[in-house]
């Protein structure tokens, strides 16, 4: 079957923990936490990359990047992602959009939408406006409300070449 179009949704959850930057969509945000993972933990672009490998039937990015396999400790999530994009390009497709929504009680994020943008459009090789981030709060419910941790939720679309 050649599909013209496919989509594909991601989800990606990680706490907070002490003495770590914070990355979010490709960029630090300053904050007295950052979140905790094998990788930079960026939650962001984790769900991004789940998103464009499921939209590709590629599997997950626990397959690609195992939390057991050294060379990925402490790994830029810019990278793993434009890796993911190459393997999504590879198979004959192309990016038509990203949505997501990241869910945190604090730090607020408004101010720093617009630069991980840019930072994503730049690594998907994209305009900006293929690009929608959305920030939002749990309403002080749940681990994200108790400034627990971040979960962030991408959808794409990607277009057959």
């Amino acid at each position: 079957m050649n599909l013209l179009y496919r989509t594909g949704i991601g989800i990606d959850v990680h706490a907070f923990v002490e003495n770590r930057k914070l990355i979010i969509g490709g960029i630090e945000i300053p904050f007295e936490k950052g979140l905790q993972g094998h990788s930079d933990a960026d939650v962001l672009l984790h769900a991004i990359c789940d998103a464009l490998l499921g939209a590709a039937a590629l599997g997950d990015i626990g397959q690609h990047f195992p939390d057991t396999d050294p060379k990925f400790k402490n790994a830029d999530s810019k990278i793993l992602l434009q890796k993911v994009y190459e393997l999504v390009v590879h198979k004959g497709y192309e990016l038509g959009n990203v949505d997501a929504v990241i869910a945190m009680q604090k730090p607020k994020l408004s101010t720093h939408i617009f630069k991980m943008r840019v930072k994503i459009a730049e690594i998907l090789k994209s305009d900006i406006e293929q690009i929608s981030i959305k920030a939002t709060t749990t309403e002080k419910l749940g681990f994200i409300g108790r400034e627990e941790g971040v979960s962030a939720f991408a959808t794409v679309l990607i277009l057959k070449k």
